[in-house]
């Protein structure tokens, strides 16, 4: 697997673009253009980005007017800035009257690294799957994280992009399909399926290679979209094979492993396990230590797995 950009250089480069084939997005940013990378927009199209400073709440409402007044607005900063100090106006000014407000947050999970537990939101994805009208998107490399930029604007009503800090291994194509609410295959197997998003996805098709060595045949299945979950794909895959393994940069509470559990939940089939933050805060670390330290690894994964197989 080839290393990709960094995935909010991504975001970035695809925000400009889709700048210039519609002219009704806007980009609203809270002092971080540089590190969201909406400097990019920005840069190209000065006169339809808006700097709101250190004010997440204030922005959102202003995301809210541009999105009444016609406009597409893609509101960045940093997800826990975000999804979590500015939680009440995403809930009450933006999913409560359905608006068509895009929210890209960038910096999310432990891989924002050295800057600690207090800047690592490993709960955004939870906060925003629980808002009704929220899509939830969270691309696994470059490839996808443009197409999702794209898409959201042909969803009628909010979305969170979850927006990666590093660069991801790329592990889509630019023909691959990217439909929101519909997981992709990106590896079949017939004994255990390994269910990834995010940064998780390049350690699931690792973990994968790891157990098909030990005569284990893995599937590996990319939910790039949280909500709606793909419901259809999940119970297919339970009738199919003996084990499912989510992995996620997240809380197991609330995230992937959870919007799983919820489909599955009542019906027959393979035994479950979930790997993911353990009902902890993040802390200062390198991005690849810290994913080690936090179990975020093939080789979790894929003991997990075998154990769940083998049981």
């Amino acid at each position: 697997m080839k290393m990709g950009k960094s995935m909010r250089v991504a975001y970035g480069e695809a925000l400009r673009d889709l700048g210039a084939v519609n002219d009704k997005i806007v980009v609203l940013d809270a002092d971080l253009a540089g590190a969201t990378q909406t400097c990019i927009f920005r840069d190209a199209y000065p006169d339809r980005f808006y700097d709101f400073g250190i004010a997440e709440a204030n922005m959102m409402c202003e995301a809210a007017g541009f999105a009444h007044s016609g406009y597409i607005p893609f509101a960045s900063t940093f997800a826990i800035f975000g999804a979590g100090r500015a939680f009440e106006m995403v809930r009450n000014a933006i999913c409560y009257p359905k608006l068509n407000v895009k929210l890209a947050l960038s910096h999310s999970g432990v891989c924002v690294g050295e800057d600690g537990g207090s800047h690592q939101s490993v709960e955004d994805i939870s906060l925003m799957r629980s808002v009704p009208n929220m899509t939830v998107i969270v691309p696994c490399d470059e490839i996808e994280m443009r197409k999702a930029v794209f898409a959201a604007v042909d969803v009628d009503g909010p979305v969170y992009l979850r927006v990666a800090r590093t660069a991801s291994e790329i592990v889509t194509e630019e023909n691959t399909p990217f439909v929101p609410g519909k997981a992709i295959t990106l590896k079949e197997g017939s004994d255990v399926a390994l269910f990834a998003c995010g940064l998780m996805v390049p350690r699931a098709l690792q973990a994968a290679k790891l157990l098909e060595e030990e005569g284990i045949s893995a599937a590996v299945v990319n939910f790039h979209t949280i909500k709606p979950i793909d419901e259809e794909a999940i119970l297919a895959w339970n009738s199919r094979v003996k084990a499912i393994v989510t992995a996620e940069e997240h809380s197991i509470i609330g995230g992937l492993g959870s919007a799983v559990a919820e489909v599955l939940a009542g019906n027959p089939g393979a035994r479950f396990g979930r790997i993911g933050i353990n009902d902890v805060f993040g802390i200062s670390g390198k991005p690849e230590d810290l994913f080690r330290y936090f179990g975020l690894t093939a080789e979790n994964i894929a003991d997990k797995a075998k154990a769940l197989y083998s049981h």
